[in-house]
Formats: C-alpha cells, structure tokens, sequence
C-alpha cells in the first residue's frame, strides 16, 4: 500500500484508542455525512469483520456516531455521540455481520431521513485514513485525501468529455478519476478527486451540462 505522507503512518490527531477503529471509522462516517449533505435522522450501521468483533471496547461505534454528527478525529465530543445524537434526534442501530468482508475493518452505512435514503461502504485502512469503496450500488475508491466531485449523471455519450472540459476551463487538475454504471444507457457515477479548490462556479457550471442530474462534493 502506498502511503501520501507520514500521518498515513502515524495517524491523525485524534481521539482513541484505536487509529484504525476510532479515527478511521470517524471519517467514515463523517464522510457519509458530507456526501448524504445534512444531518440523517436515521442509521442502520452494519459492521464486518474486526469492526464487528471489537467495535464496542475500540469505541468504533460511538465514531461513527460522532462522524455522523461532522465531529473531526480529533474532537472531544466524539466520546458523548451517543448522547448527542439522542438529543438532535438521530436514532441508530449497529448491526455486527457474519459475512466475511474483502478488508477486516468494513462498515456499510445506511442513512436517511424523510426526503431520501443513501448507502456507503467504507473500510478504514489503518493510520486513520479511510476509503469509500461503494456508494449506493455503485463500486468506486474514493480516499478523502483531494478534494472530490461526485457526478450522478445519465449514460451517454460526450458526457465524461463535457466534465473534463469545465474542470480544464478553470484550471482543475484531475488526480484521480473513476466511473461507473449499472446499466448501459442508464444511470452513472463519476468521482473524481482534483488537486484544487472546489468553487462555486464550477459546481454551478457542471450542474447545467446536458445529461448530469447530481453534484455533489467533498472537501478535503
């Protein structure tokens, strides 16, 4: 595995015990947070693997929570999510799976509210850092280290090409980029990680191209 800095190795600031179980799982779920773009009312929290057998005394449970609730790794609050979380009214339940997942620290999050529900799979890669691996069906690698676009769009063709061109226009730099979709011609997935600043006026400007429906973003 290759590592962009020493904090991928030493982990971040953060609240423990566990850089792996605590920290990382705090990004997974504050990370669902940013993309879901407001405060779920609910969470189903299925854990795999290591997160299933040791989430209680790693205290992953309370950092999922406390990432739900956008708290940082190294925020003091995480300690008391759960209390937090009863008194804005988000209701949750952790759910330890059998199935043996890919990667032994494996969560998927289920979240909604009265206007929609969203799904991310996330496994916490040790040293703090975290990656999504699947977002609403969609298989994908998104790190959280760049500044990231997520662009639902429809399957057609030109569509990639009018993205790459409006992120050109501005001087964006691609450093990572996937798509997806689940059927041809139908809905599809881009994710794309940019070395720059994420403005307002990009985002406007991919809204109105031909064939996007959703942009969303995620910030470094």
């Amino acid at each position: 595995m290759k590592f962009r800095s020493v904090f991928d190795i030493i982990g971040p600031v953060m609240i423990g015990p566990s850089s792996s179980h605590t920290a990382g799982a705090a990004r997974i779920g504050r990370v669902a947070r940013t993309l879901f773009g407001r405060q779920p009312e609910w969470a189903r929290i299925h854990l795999y693997g290591s997160f299933a057998e040791t989430y209680k005394g790693h205290s992953t449970d309370v950092a999922i929570i406390g990432g739900l609730l956008d708290y940082d790794t190294f925020d003091e609050r995480i300690k008391t999510s759960f209390e937090e979380a009863e008194r804005l009214g988000l209701t949750f339940e952790f759910i330890a799976e059998e199935e043996e997942p890919e990667h032994p620290n494996t969560a998927r999050l289920v979240i909604g509210d009265g206007e929609s529900v969203m799904e991310l799979t996330g496994i916490s890669i040790g040293g703090g850092t975290m990656e999504v691996t699947e977002l609403n069906g969609f298989p994908l690698r998104l790190s959280g280290h760049y500044p990231a676009l997520l662009i639902v769009h429809e399957d057609r063709a030109g569509v990639i090409a009018s993205v790459s061109n409006a992120l050109a226009k501005q001087g964006v730099n691609i450093a990572h980029m996937e798509c997806g979709r689940k059927e041809k011609g139908e809905m599809a997935l881009m994710v794309i990680e940019v070395d720059q600043f994420i403005n307002d006026a990009l985002i406007n400007e991919l809204d109105v191209l031909e064939h996007v429906t959703q942009v969303s973003t995620l910030a470094n």
